[in-house]
């Protein structure tokens, strides 16, 4: 008889445990168990529970290599799901097994897992391993499909049962879509997101604190009017009024310095879109802008070409926006511009801007506006280009270049490594609730009738279109953030704290993907001889990039550093990119006249003509404002049920070689954040976006 002692881990989310019977078959390279029922007296499988059970066999079943979990009614009890974070077994010789799961079962059915060691194709030499690996991968591909979105952006998740709304024209007057709030001008489809496998959908704990959050926030400005207000601002400190007691160091700095210069400047190197500015080696010939303009606004005794030969001149360019037609909103017909804003890093370090046009073609009726210009008539060409930066920001930076290219990456991940595998088990911690994050966005933002079509100058498929042509010019490198620097011209920008931080981190997380990589990847003939790993780079190709060569996306990965710089991008995009572009979007937007999303006149054509009255009339009525508003206040909320970067509580690596390394990645991650908090300590704004405690691991708001 040889005896194993099993430890059965449950879930700690309150849903997690079940009353279902479960049982246990052991499977060695010498045999198997029977199947054996794992019970006690009195509950098993409870919430956050490790139980123990002993498992007695007729002989040693030698190296353990599979476990199956049989999960079957237990008499008169109803159905319910369970979460299994592992199983762990010690044999009769004391070797400790570890089985991890972590996923939900649903129904009565059999799981069947595999010892923890990270292994390739190449690896498994036993028949019951490559048949097991084998129809792991053929289910999840036949569960997960890829499904057409927007034609020209990423594909996303088809699961059986699941049917977001799509862009398209639906009867206005038909709601079954959606969970309707009565009075409310906000669709909340929550109906798209429940089919979600389990394994995707948020925790219980998260999925009600985003909700509960959402409604008495909708409800608060439903009573305080900001959601039927049609009508202009009547003074600009009424827009303060919307958030009354949110109050940070940022918010209060923006609100106080909107206005000045050097601030406007600031964002572009520590806002939340902090990746747009290039420098500018040659002022192009659409922005005709001459030495004598803005000569006023350069440090003594230099000129525009020598401050373009010493590499102090930038330029911000929004020609993406061009042709992109505009919807109305309450009635009103909304304008968009696509502006250029000439910037200039003076000899104290700061970004200053010197000249901005509100349209790609000069001519007559687009003047070059300057500083010198009257205070009006400056203060809404700056807002013009904040309201360009608003689709910068939303469609380009975070939603397309984070949370749908993140989300290919994690559907292709699913279908195309089995979780045996080592990059499976690298990747895993940096997809959680991605997909079911996207599926809300799409539910609650990006439907007819939604946030977005009710609360920008574009509405849906305008932004729809700002982001397929975003795609259309994403390269391989610009997402490699070393070159991205480089490319730029920024790397030796002065008080460019983003670049130095996102750089930071960037090395931490390539050392660490380095030591994970080079353990399992002893050469380059082991990453190119992979094929899960190759059909999963040709799937993200296919599906997440369209099949586009010109994006320079590999198709295949033939050396190990090409393994390497493809997962650290992987894992950047999908936490410390996602952190920089999301986590100070309250704080930058809650005074809306920094960040508009509409603008109810059209550009301005002459001088000399804006009042405060003309510039609060062009501003986003009082309506569009609160429903913007209420979708940033509700992302920009610190994420519930969260895992910050480096903390994998999940046991995926159970050898010791990765489990140190990981344990390095902490370390090098908390000195990166005692750096940060070092230096913040003497700023009059502080950067800590991307300190690592504030990074999530993932993109799950």
């Amino acid at each position: 008889m040889a005896t194993y002692k099993v430890k059965v881990a449950t879930g700690n989310d309150p849903l997690s445990g079940t009353l279902d019977s479960i049982s246990l078959t052991i499977v060695g390279t010498q045999g198997e168990s029977h199947k054996q029922l794992l019970n006690h007296c009195g509950r098993d499988f409870a919430t956050g529970a490790v139980d123990q059970y002993s498992v007695q066999c007729q002989q040693d079943l030698g190296e353990l290599i599979l476990i199956r979990l049989h999960k079957e009614r237990s008499s008169f009890f109803p159905k319910n799901s369970w979460y299994c974070s592992y199983v762990q077994i010690c044999a009769p010789n004391g070797r400790i097994y570890h089985f991890p799961a972590y996923q939900w079962m649903d129904g009565y059915k059999t799981l069947a897992l595999r010892e923890g060691t990270g292994k390739t194709t190449a690896d498994d030499t036993l028949p019951i391993l490559l048949a097991h690996r084998q129809e792991e991968i053929r289910a999840k591909q036949d569960f997960y499909r890829w499904r057409v979105f927007v034609p020209g952006l990423p594909n996303y998740v088809h699961i059986p049962s699941y049917r977001p709304p799509v862009c398209r024209h639906r009867n206005p007057n038909r709601r079954e879509w959606n969970g309707y709030i009565p009075g409310f001008p906000i669709l909340i489809n929550i109906k798209a997101t429940r089919f979600l496998d389990l394994n995707l959908r948020y925790s219980f704990i998260k999925t009600a604190f985003f909700f509960l959050r959402l409604g008495p926030k909708a409800l608060s400005f439903k009573v305080r009017g900001l959601l039927d207000c049609e009508r202009p601002w009547k003074r600009l400190k009424d827009i303060k009024k919307i958030f009354p007691t949110y109050k940070t160091v940022i918010s209060e700095y923006v609100y106080n310095h909107w206005t000045e210069d050097s601030f406007f400047g600031y964002q572009y190197l520590n806002g939340v879109n902090p990746g747009l500015i290039c420098r500018c080696k040659q002022i192009p010939d659409k922005f005709p802008v001459t030495d004598d303009m803005v000569a006023p606004f350069l440090a003594e005794g230099t000129c525009l070409q020598a401050e373009l030969e010493k590499g102090n001149i930038y330029l911000a360019d929004y020609r993406i926006l061009e042709g992109i037609p505009t919807i109305e909103l309450n009635g009103r017909k909304q304008h968009c511009c696509v502006p250029l804003c000439l910037l200039y890093s003076d000899p104290e370090g700061k970004m200053m801007p010197i000249a901005i046009q509100l349209s790609q073609t000069p001519g007559p009726d687009c003047p070059i506006f300057l500083p010198s210009d009257s205070e009006w008539d400056w203060l809404l060409a700056k807002t013009w280009v904040r309201h360009a930066e608003f689709y910068s920001h939303e469609a380009i930076s975070h939603l397309l270049e984070t949370h749908l290219i993140a989300e290919a990456f994690c559907l292709a991940m699913l279908r195309q490594l089995p979780m045996c595998h080592p990059l499976y088990k690298l990747l895993i911690p940096h997809t959680r609730y991605t997909i079911q994050i996207n599926s809300i966005g799409r539910a609650l933002l990006l439907n007819e009738g939604g946030l977005v079509a009710r609360g920008t100058s574009l509405g849906l498929e305008g932004i729809a279109e700002v982001m397929v042509r975003a795609l259309s010019e994403i390269t391989y490198d610009s997402l490699y953030v070393p070159n991205d620097f480089v490319e730029r011209g920024v790397q030796d920008l002065p008080q460019y704290y983003y670049r130095d931080d996102s750089l930071a981190v960037w090395d931490a997380l390539e050392r660490y993907v380095t030591e994970i990589i080079t353990y399992y990847y002893p050469n380059d003939a082991a990453v190119e001889g992979d094929p899960e790993l190759q059909c999963w780079v040709q799937d993200i190709f296919k599906e997440g990039l369209l099949g586009r060569e010109s994006s320079g996306f590999p198709t295949c990965l033939r050396t190990v550093p090409e393994l390497i710089r493809y997962v650290t991008i992987m894992i950047y995009t999908c936490s410390a990119k996602h952190a920089a572009v999301n986590t100070g979007q309250l704080e930058f937007t809650s005074w809306m006249p920094n960040f508009p999303p509409s603008m109810r006149n059209p550009p301005m054509q002459v001088k000399g003509l804006t009042t405060e009255k003309t510039y609060l009339d062009t501003l986003p009525d009082v309506k569009t404002t609160g429903i913007i508003l209420l979708v940033l206040w509700t992302l920009g909320q610190e994420p519930d049920d969260k895992r910050p970067l480096g903390h994998f509580p999940d046991i995926h690596f159970v050898e010791e070689v990765p489990r140190r390394s990981i344990e390095a990645l902490r370390q090098r991650l908390a000195q990166i954040s005692h750096n940060i908090r070092q230096r913040n300590k003497c700023l009059p704004i502080p950067y800590y976006y991307l300190d690592p405690v504030l990074i999530e691991n993932s993109i799950s708001i």
